[in-house]
């Protein structure tokens, strides 16, 4: 049996459509072309199919990459919509992600950082 463990220290979504004819070397060259980032570091980075019912998840275990894919049966992803951008999500918006929810929740409690003012 196999040991999968994933220890990403931050997790990037690749915003808009990607064309998930892409593997490894492709989606690696878009981390590494259009957003400016290194793909051998210890993040996960989500590629979303212009259907938003599939997804790929791209991870480098320090001897290769892992590349996931999962197509949802029933209900589509609530992926964000904006071209050519990447976003750093949280670990809770990643959750919100999975289970179908929009990364944005506008009545999610938000952490702040007070202004303390003399």
């Amino acid at each position: 049996m196999m040991d999968l463990h994933i220890s990403a220290d931050h997790v990037f979504i690749a915003c808009g459509y990607t064309d998930m004819r892409k593997s490894i070397d492709g989606l690696s060259a878009i981390v590494t072309q259009q957003f400016h980032l290194n793909p051998f570091q210890p993040a996960l980075f989500l590629f979303c199919g212009r259907r938003r019912d599939r997804f790929k998840a791209l991870f480098w275990q320090g001897d290769g990459f892992l590349l996931l894919y999962k197509r949802i049966e029933k209900g589509r992803l609530q992926w964000p919509n904006t071209p050519d951008e990447v976003r750093e999500l949280t670990s809770q918006q990643f959750r919100w992600l999975m289970e179908g929810l929009s990364i944005e929740q506008p009545r999610a409690v938000q952490n702040i950082t007070p202004k303390f003012v003399i």
